[in-house]
């Protein structure tokens, strides 16, 4: 309900799916429990596909490769977005680059409408 539109890169969705037995261990949740999550919370957002975020990839992989290379596919799709890309992370490694604007949870109310 914030009136924000948010976004994921698809090709980073398998190691939700690679992870999953770990993250259902941490949460001490059973697989329909996570899985019924992850349709919910996937239901609110749009994923990027490959070929959407192709044009950025290697300008994203040059950003990332000497901070965390796993992590280019969220700069690619914030670059594929233009101006309205912006990261929303606790991760203090895409703070490193300079191009995508990153934002923390607790900037977040500065952003609903």
């Amino acid at each position: 309900n914030s009136g924000l539109d948010f976004y994921f890169p698809e090709i980073s969705f398998h190691k939700i799916i690679k992870y999953k037995s770990y993250m259902l261990e941490k949460a001490q949740v059973t697989e329909d429990d996570f899985l019924l999550l992850l349709a919910k919370l996937f239901s609110h957002i749009k994923l990027i596909s490959r070929k959407e975020m192709l044009e950025q990839k290697i300008r994203a992989k040059e950003l990332m490769k000497n901070i965390d290379e796993e992590d280019y596919p969220f700069i690619a799709a914030a670059l594929s977005l233009g101006k309205e890309g912006i990261i929303w992370s606790e991760d203090k490694d895409f703070a490193k680059q300079r191009v995508v604007k990153i934002i923390k949870t607790a900037d977040l109310n500065k952003f609903v409408s």
